[in-house]
């Protein structure tokens, strides 16, 4: 294995919407699109992790690497039911959308901004007369 300052390039092929998507989510989060590529591989393969006695020479180096892991990797949903004790810590009792409203706090407000982006960029258009959003094309 390689040290860990060693760089390599790594190529994948997916679909030209997908890559515009985590552009924009790159852009979001103030990210160069490689650096969002790689924590959010990085998140993905946190879930899948060896057990302690399966853990190898290679998994210690990669451990010890310059590179932190994202410090919110959350598969497989983890970091919902974070989310969600962090909310029921202060021991009062939530009815369900009292919980939905807190976990989606801003949520609305983030999509109107990432929306009008959309539009002013030509990607999605809104028409009245069908009621909704669609892709430009």
């Amino acid at each position: 294995m390689s040290s860990g300052s060693e760089r390599t390039t790594v190529r994948t092929y997916i679909p030209a919407y997908q890559k515009e998507q985590w552009q924009a989510h790159a852009e979001e989060l103030d990210m160069s699109q490689s650096e969002f590529v790689r924590t959010m591989v990085q998140a993905g393969r946190s879930g899948f992790e060896p057990a302690a006695s399966e853990t190898t020479e290679s998994d210690a180096a990669e451990s010890e690497s310059e590179e932190p892991r994202s410090p919110d990797a959350t598969p497989g949903g983890n970091g919902l039911k974070d989310r969600v004790q962090n909310i029921l810590a202060d021991g009062d009792y939530y009815e369900w959308d009292d919980l939905v409203a807190e976990l989606t706090d801003g949520i609305e407000e983030r999509l109107e901004e990432a929306l009008q982006e959309l539009q002013s960029n030509n990607k999605v258009q809104y028409s009245g007369r069908h009621g909704g959003y669609v892709r430009d094309e």
